[in-house]
């Protein structure tokens, strides 16, 4: 089965790097090496719906397709 991406999982995808970049990046050696959790960082993942996209809105969720989810674990 081929999934294709919409334009809507293109921007999630852009949106989710840029926070990345800008968020995780610069601290991610110092929480290594700390052996640190980042709860300020997770506390803003939530804030943008990220932790919970495959979810049913009604259970506290993004409600997103299932091909949203894999976007957002995505590794280039």
């Amino acid at each position: 089965m081929l999934f294709q991406t919409t334009q809507e999982h293109e921007e999630l995808r852009a949106k989710i790097r840029a926070f990345a970049e800008a968020e995780i990046k610069p601290v991610s050696l110092e929480l290594d090496q700390t052996n640190t959790f980042p709860d300020e960082i997770v506390r803003k993942l939530g804030e943008n719906g990220w932790m919970g996209i495959p979810y049913p809105k009604e259970y506290g969720g993004a409600g997103l397709d299932v091909i949203s989810y894999a976007v957002r674990g995505e590794k280039k």
